[in-house]
């Protein structure tokens, strides 16, 4: 909804705007002029405008006030049903399975009504702001034709009509005028949003002068020293303090409670978060000296959510086009996936869906992971990548990253223990602090957290590689 909320912005600030704008001063010279005309024609008119220039604004000032708040209602109560109603299309068989049809028919009225109580009450404002509005015409009339009747023959008789005529036109022009008055007061919110928008803190450049050496990194070590951040500067920090040191080619666990920060951990090193304070080393590279091309560029990861875009298989593994269809063929074949995608019509020409539904999740994680395998860099990072998945594929993504990234340093956040408890090392984080790290051996006998961990994930000591 945000995305489609900014492009609307945009639609009203370069296309809208400007016509309401140019309409509404069209209105007021059309108002102005009309009373030049009945005042050049009837000078004792001008006993009656000041009077009725103050109703008119006092009726505006009500009504652009009140008709502001009901749009925003409105379109505060619409977006429930779009939402309701897509909710339900993609889990119609759900519903129809438990039998839930009435209740969400039920719904769907209730968050309709909501909606149309709203729009009755904008119908409604405009009927009130029409009714006042042609009363004031039916003044700037009836004044006119009397000033007009009093000048008694002093006034040539076509001056007379044509004042006449003007203020019959009047009605519509003030109506006009202010309800354009008012669509210009409302979609100057859009101006403010965009203003805000603009001011939004951006991310680093993506390239700086100083770049990395070609092939970095080449060892993989990654050190956190002192580390802090957090997420907006009003709030606590997510991390606090951490320092580590990862060795060459090592194998690293990451645990915790939800909420310990795992996934922020993970974020940081591609540099989603700035830091509050510390610094990361890569390879001896202070990673916030470095563009975020070259940092995310040599770094690889293996989501929990698979990503997939609308396009071909080939597409999807290889955007830019820089490998072979036989590497393709080759990551396909490591990851299980090369009978699948050869059973299809078009093969790597195989159309995929957007956020790739017409494939299971685990064909979808499997994507992913021969994205990473043609990527193969010095650091891979894995964020609960096989959470989403069943245990017979779980155990070929885990054998396959054994086995084809055992020269890398791999950071695995884990969500089934059994996935880390043959890593080198597990580091344990509780409210964004570091409480353990070592070998899972030496952690099992210290009965600390992942002590207490692994007994509740019914994980015993003879289980882990000694």
């Amino acid at each position: 909804m945000g995305s489609w909320d900014s492009c609307k912005d945009m639609f009203i600030v370069d296309v809208r705007f400007h016509y309401y704008l140019r309409t509404w001063l069209n209105c007021t010279l059309d108002v102005i002029g009309t009373i030049v005309v009945i005042v050049y024609a009837s000078p004792l008119f001008m006993l009656v405008v000041v009077p009725l220039g103050y109703l008119y604004f006092t009726i505006q000032r009500y009504y652009i006030a009140s008709s502001r708040q009901i749009r925003r209602l409105a379109g505060a109560s619409h977006t429930p049903v779009i939402s309701h109603f897509s909710e339900t299309l993609l889990g119609v068989s759900t519903v129809r399975a438990f039998g839930h049809q009435e209740r969400f028919i039920n719904q769907n009225k209730d968050v309709i009504n909501e909606n149309l109580v709203c729009f009755y009450n904008n119908v409604i404002s405009n009927r009130w702001l029409a009714v006042r509005l042609e009363f004031l015409g039916n003044l700037m009339v009836f004044f006119a034709a009397l000033f007009a009747v009093i000048a008694n023959g002093k006034v040539d008789s076509t001056t007379v009509g044509l004042s006449i005529s003007y203020a019959l036109s009047i009605t519509q022009s003030l109506n006009f005028w202010v309800r354009k008055a008012c669509e210009i007061e409302t979609n100057g919110i859009s101006i403010e949003r965009v203003c805000e928008y603009s001011n939004i803190v951006k991310e680093a450049p993506w390239i700086l002068s100083s770049r990395p050496p070609a092939g970095w990194p080449n060892e993989g070590v990654i050190q956190f020293i002192s580390y802090k951040v957090r997420y907006r500067p009003d709030i606590d920090y997510a991390l606090q303090d951490i320092s580590f040191q990862t060795s060459r080619e090592e194998k690293i666990g990451i645990i915790g409670r939800t909420g310990a920060g795992k996934s922020t951990l993970t974020n940081c090193l591609f540099r989603i978060i700035e830091r509050a304070g510390g610094k990361i080393i890569i390879d001896g590279i202070d990673i916030s000296t470095i563009g975020l091309h070259d940092l995310r560029g040599n770094l690889n990861i293996i989501p929990q959510d698979p990503v997939l875009f609308s396009g071909t298989i080939q597409s999807n593994l290889d955007p830019l086009g820089k490998y072979s269809d036989f590497e393709l063929w080759n990551a396909l074949e490591l990851c299980d996936l090369k009978n699948f995608v050869q059973s299809l019509p078009k093969k790597l020409q195989h159309e995929i869906s957007e956020s790739g539904e017409n494939l299971s999740m685990g064909q979808r994680q499997l994507v992913c992971l021969a994205r990473a395998l043609l990527r193969k860099t010095k650091v891979l990072v894995l964020d609960e990548a096989t959470a989403s998945v069943d245990m017979e594929t779980d155990n070929l993504v885990q054998s396959t990253i054994q086995k084809e990234f055992r020269n890398c340093t791999v950071l695995t956040i884990a969500h089934r223990l059994h996935s880390i408890m043959d890593s080198d090392r597990v580091l344990v984080l509780d409210s964004g602090k570091i409480a353990e790290f070592d070998t899972p051996q030496n952690l099992l006998q210290q009965r600390g957290v992942f002590y207490e961990m692994t007994s509740q994930a019914g994980i015993h000591q003879n289980e882990v590689n000694l």
